[in-house]
């Protein structure tokens, strides 16, 4: 009997002992279990069921190292691969498999066609970006030879005896470079494997057509110009700038204004200034006393050629055939004689000062210039009085001791060329001759006082005034 109920007693302890076995087993493989993703878990794109979070980050990490290729679609059903491996491509993730577990165990760890095991994280893409910038020089989309450009309408350009035209736009398949180096950069970025250049808008595409009215207008005002004259007077002589030079100028449009090619204008207005200005140039003076004298100086017409050339643009502008005086810095009188009919006329050989007043001569005296035997000659040319004052000290040059060469008080001073100007010279008792030889002035021209007083009285700043021998 006994012996019965302790074999009944021994067959229970196998029976539980088996049980707990069992539950222990079980508690292993479902800790086992939730260590790992469910099956059809996917992350970025990578299959990582059954894998634990480290398996699932070198997993996702190596295909991407391994396996990533980036397929650009392209028209015409054709396609060209950039692969991962060329460019050394990496993704790294960073952050959220171990949440994406935790909320599997935490849900019941669904699986199965209906559920959406499918995550996206946050991860870190490193490539090449040197490496990427040769495979795009290498894309048959963008190498010119293959590829048929896509252009705006645009204005023909200048050809001498033919209007402007409007050229059609073109429709090509060229590819814009910036563009789809762009939505490359953005596709690796976000670990796309797919992307196509029509979605991505990096095909280049025609934005101004032939019927453009803004276009046709332009190419109207450009034939407009071409037809235009425009007339510079230069006293009773002129100059002719014709339309189809002008033409030949034009750079197309800008902020709806004719774009006129600056050198170029610029380079007119220069062949016009060598053409007519004065200024330092020869000229025939004809004296008091008969003589034609050929003379220059720091007188006469010179165009402001900056001013000039931003006028003549202004012109073009317009469409308008015009006629323009172009504008000086300096001169009397628009007739070869620039220095006009008032003006100073000082005979050096004579050593006589005239003054002309509308062609009228209204004052003359004798005076002395500068003394040739000390080198102090008066200059010869054609100058402009620059002021005139009253009560004022002439002075040398400045000594080592602090004293001037000379010191004269003059009633009247009139300068014209720098230091040298006409001055009252009470010093003197005689004028003219030949005093000047070798008892001249520093350079001025002196005068009697009362003759000074009168030559101050009808000048004023800008009159011309000639010197000569």
């Amino acid at each position: 009997m006994n012996k019965k109920r302790n074999h009944v007693r021994i067959m229970g302890l196998s029976v539980l002992l088996a049980v707990v076995f069992m539950l222990s087993g079980t508690k292993v493989a479902l800790a086992d279990q939730a260590s790992k993703f469910v099956p059809g878990t996917r992350v970025n794109g990578v299959l990582v069921g059954g894998m634990t979070v480290e398996e699932a980050k070198i997993q996702i990490e190596g295909f991407y190292g391994r396996e990533y290729n980036l397929t650009l679609k392209e028209r015409e059903d054709k396609t060209e691969v950039i692969k991962g491996t060329e460019i050394d491509y990496q993704v790294k993730i960073t952050d959220g498999l171990e949440q994406i577990l935790t909320q599997q165990n935490a849900s019941g760890r669904l699986a199965g066609p209906d559920e959406d095991n499918s995550h996206t994280l946050k991860s870190t893409v490193i490539y090449n970006k040197e490496k990427l910038n040769h495979i795009l020089l290498a894309l048959n989309c963008l190498d010119n030879n293959q590829t048929i450009p896509t252009t705006n309408a645009q204005i023909s350009s200048w050809k001498e005896g033919e209007p402007f035209r409007i050229i059609p736009e073109a429709y090509g398949n060229s590819v814009n470079k910036d563009k789809l180096k762009g939505a490359i950069e953005a596709a690796l970025n976000q670990e796309f494997t797919h992307i196509s250049l029509e979605d991505t808008g990096s095909y280049d595409v025609v934005t101004v057509s032939s019927d453009d009215t803004g276009l046709i207008a332009h190419c109207n005002a450009l034939n407009k110009i071409k037809d235009l004259n425009i007339t510079y007077r230069f006293g009773d002589q002129s100059e002719e700038l014709k339309g189809e030079t002008i033409a030949s100028w034009i750079d197309g449009m800008e902020d709806n204004q004719v774009r006129v090619k600056l050198d170029l204008a610029g380079a007119y207005i220069k062949e016009l200034a060598d053409r007519h200005d004065t200024y330092g140039r020869p000229r025939i003076f004809r004296s008091t006393d008969g003589r034609e004298l050929p003379l220059n100086g720091a007188y006469g017409w010179q165009m402001d050629q900056a001013a000039e050339t931003q006028a003549l643009i202004a012109m073009i502008r317009t469409g308008q055939s015009q006629e323009r005086t172009p504008q000086y810095r300096l001169a009397a009188s628009d007739r070869n004689t620039d220095w006009g009919n008032t003006y100073i006329e000082v005979d050096m050989a004579a050593q006589h000062v005239y003054m002309y007043q509308n062609g009228v001569m209204t004052w003359d005296s004798p005076c002395v210039t500068g003394n040739m035997a000390k080198n102090h000659t008066t200059p010869e040319g054609i100058y402009t009085l620059n002021y005139k004052q009253t009560d004022r000290i002439l002075r040398g040059v400045k000594q080592p001791d602090g004293t001037y060469e000379y010191e004269s008080h003059v009633n009247y001073w009139m300068p014209f060329n720098g230091g040298i100007g006409f001055h009252d010279a009470n010093w003197r008792s005689k004028f003219g001759g030949t005093i000047y030889k070798k008892s001249g002035s520093h350079g001025c021209i002196n005068l009697p006082p009362q003759k000074a007083k009168g030559l101050f009285s009808l000048v004023s700043p800008g009159i011309p005034v000639i010197c000569h021998y």
